[in-house]
């Protein structure tokens, strides 16, 4: 018996000896939340105020990237440290019954690098990267704990009949109704906001994923911990509490959205977005203030960034929603679908109380490929980051030291009749029209260059100016692309098999 309590008491020593010392980890990633829907990066009308005292506090970058153009394939680049050109999931593909493209099984993930080193892992929100029982279940994929949406068309509903609690479908309190009814009844008063009550539950699901991101929290509160909570707001449809509403209802000018342009109608659609963002505000609050609380403040990594732009450019007043009142892209072209600076440059802040300097800002390009690294490093585990990675680990940055400049940044997406771009300094190269228009071939490529330091709204192609610099970049974005049979690029592969 003696011997059976010195064995357990030995095993606590050792999981303690490899845990000790290693920070707990907070990855906040919101939903084509665009980089001027902040208060600290110059957004006047929506309030933030704990995200921008995260920015106070802590380090925030002014030239962060997220993964892709859109979800899946973002959140794949997140996850794994690969960029677009050698990633497995290269654009947003639904299956069957339920959810996207699942990530092979032998995909090495942030999650899994962590678990490794001890920490509890927990994914609250929407996965997006492959079904339960799938390859890409999250809970093969190093997560010990996930609660949310698994699909992300599912989670196009705020008032959802169910949620996943792990591999198991949980019922909810709301009423069946479709999130892609994108108008109202017959003989409804578009001006009445009681036509819009139907599109409205007891359960909103994103006050639920929170507070079970805050129980994870509490439960593991004696070890290291690995939060995911990759947020479902402000993507549409427009829905939120009245509580939060209120606060924003009469403010401007609202015209109601009576549908038209998919998703839910709402009668006040500027009101309904300005709140969510808010709402989604204060859930981060909470958790800054759950980790304060309990003593863990002083060891504690929060980073928070967006899967992608908003929606500008042709998708501006989707559903209602109006990126240009809002400025939600902060003065940069585009946005979410494409791979102008709108729809790949997103807010991206770190926060470690007593170890990043507060109220620092960092011009440094970083991207969602270097957070993998950067966690494993800043977890004391930098010898087992796979040597293959794209991405490069933003560390010593964030930790006052010098840190030689990005390489370059590359970026690929087969949709919008095909995207390549590739940042080298302050040059970024834009290639379009590299996939063909049904049975066609691909248009000529039409190739474009900007100078992000005078030009950061890329409005002036100075290619013809620079014949060199282009042919540098096309050389490297060549190298950078892998073909890939799921998410083929004709006119890249056709440059590779050269």
């Amino acid at each position: 018996m003696k011997l059976k309590v010195l064995f357990v008491v030995l095993l606590l020593a050792l999981a303690n000896s490899v845990t000790a010392g290693k920070p707990n980890i907070v990855l906040m990633i919101a939903d084509d939340l665009g980089y001027g829907d902040l208060g600290c990066y110059g957004q006047t009308k929506i309030k933030t105020p704990h995200l921008d005292r995260m920015a106070a506090e802590g380090m925030k970058f002014t030239q962060g990237y997220s993964g892709n153009a859109v979800c899946a394939p973002s959140r794949c680049v997140l996850m794994t440290g690969f960029h677009p050109g050698h990633a497995y999931v290269r654009n947003n593909r639904s299956v069957q019954p339920e959810g996207q493209e699942p990530i092979p099984a032998d995909s090495i993930t942030v999650a899994k690098l962590l678990k490794a080193q001890g920490y509890a892992t927990g994914a609250f929100g929407k996965w997006g990267l492959g079904p339960f029982g799938s390859t890409g279940d999250p809970l093969k994929q190093g997560f010990d704990r996930f609660y949310g949406y698994n699909c992300q068309g599912k989670a196009h509903n705020f008032y959802p009949t169910s949620l996943w609690d792990n591999d198991r479908s949980v019922p909810l309190d709301n009423p069946e109704f479709s999130a892609h009814q994108d108008k109202l009844p017959d003989g409804a008063d578009p001006n009445n906001p009681a036509s819009y009550k139907q599109f409205a539950g007891k359960q909103y699901s994103a006050d639920l994923i929170a507070e079970q991101a805050l129980r994870f929290i509490r439960d593991n509160k004696s070890r290291p911990f690995f939060l995911f909570f990759p947020t479902t707001v402000p993507h549409l449809a427009l829905q939120v509490p009245e509580d939060s509403l209120a606060e924003y209802l009469g403010k401007w000018d609202d015209p109601p959205y009576a549908g038209g342009r998919r998703y839910l109608p709402h009668f006040a659609p500027r009101a309904a977005y300005a709140a969510m963002i808010t709402r989604m505000d204060r859930e981060i609050g909470r958790m800054m203030d759950l980790v304060k609380e309990l003593g863990l403040d002083d060891n504690t990594v929060f980073l928070f960034s967006s899967d992608n732009g908003p929606l500008n450019g042709t998708l501006q007043g989707l559903a209602g929603t109006d990126a240009i009142f809002f400025n939600s892209a902060g003065g940069l072209r585009d946005g979410k679908g494409t791979l102008w600076e709108g729809g790949i440059r997103v807010p991206f802040i770190v926060r470690w109380r007593g170890r990043i300097a507060p109220g620092t800002t960092s011009e440094r390009v970083v991207a969602f490929e270097d957070i993998l690294p950067t966690f494993v490093e800043l977890a004391g585990a930098k010898n087992t980051i796979p040597k293959n990675l794209d991405g490069i680990s933003f560390a010593p940055t964030l930790l006052g030291k010098k840190q030689a400049p990005r390489p370059f940044l590359y970026r690929e997406f087969p949709a919008g009749s095909g995207q390549q771009i590739l940042r080298l300094g302050d040059w970024k190269l834009v290639r379009q029209n590299l996939m063909p228009k049904g049975k066609k071939a691909p248009s000529i490529i039409r190739t474009e260059l900007y100078n992000l330091k005078n030009d950061v709204a890329e409005t002036k192609d100075v290619a013809a100016q620079h014949p060199d610099i282009v042919a540098k970049i096309v050389k490297i974005m060549r190298e950078q692309h892998t073909p890939s049979s799921i998410f083929p690029i004709p006119a890249l592969d056709a440059e590779k098999a050269k």
